[in-house]
């Protein structure tokens, strides 16, 4: 399992209609083949000046790298994500295997 995070500062005002257009559009990056769980996420930690996560779950290497390379998806990096999104920082995880 991957599990792909992202935290992210949009461009638009908070509670704009830039920023509702926005998140609705990238919520749609859940009908993607291989996408599971996808979440939306409003980032509250004060530590830092990131708004909002995008969290969502692969069953392997081969469904992350068939979404990453989806026309879906590269649509939505090309004419949303990097015209509407002021910084990022991407994570990708993978459990560990449990100790007994």
């Amino acid at each position: 399992m991957i599990r792909h995070t992202v935290v992210f500062k949009l461009k638009h005002l908070e509670n704009s209609k830039g920023e509702t257009t926005f998140l609705n559009s990238a919520k749609k990056l859940s009908l993607i083949p291989g996408v599971r769980n996808l979440e939306c996420l409003r980032q509250i930690n004060k530590k830092n000046d990131f708004n909002f996560g995008l969290s969502m779950e692969f069953d392997n290497k081969q469904s992350y790298d068939e979404y990453s390379n989806h026309p879906d998806h590269l649509s939505f990096v090309q004419n949303i994500w990097l015209k509407q999104v002021d910084k990022f920082l991407e994570i990708d995880y993978i459990p560990l295997n449990k100790v007994d």
